[in-house]
């Protein structure tokens, strides 16, 4: 199954406010070219925003900065900036595949080819 093949670590994080924390995210996926990243909480979905090949691309007023390469077997490295108690979230990558057309598809809300995701990483602010 492809669920397999989306790896984030780390699966727990216990941080300080005021520091920066790091996940990572790869995937074994042929031709899929981005990583997307979502934060969880309190139900709520966002998209903090994507990587596609090399190219950083987080969503505005959202402080994140992404680093790393989505395409397969690379690393790619979320980086949430000075972290403080709303950071305390599920977050998660999904792997998927990009081309000029599906980015539109996905800002208006409807599907692309069918990202696939990881298992999550648990932030807890302490």
């Amino acid at each position: 199954s492809n669920s397999d093949k989306v790896d984030q670590t780390p699966r727990d994080i216990f941080i300080k406010p005021g520091k920066n924390a790091k996940m990572n995210c790869k995937h074994k996926i042929d031709n899929y070219n981005q990583i997307l990243w979502y934060k969880q909480s309190n139900k709520q979905m966002q998209l903090l925003g994507y990587m596609f090949t090399t190219t950083s691309n987080p969503e505005t007023d959202v402080k994140v900065k992404m680093e790393g390469d989505a395409s397969k077997g690379k690393n790619c490295t979320l980086i949430i900036e000075r972290v403080n108690q709303s950071s305390s979230a599920v977050y998660f990558c999904a792997a998927s595949f990009h081309s000029a057309g599906l980015v539109v598809c996905r800002r208006s809300g409807r599907g692309l080819r069918l990202p696939v995701v990881s298992i999550e990483t648990s932030i807890k602010v302490i």
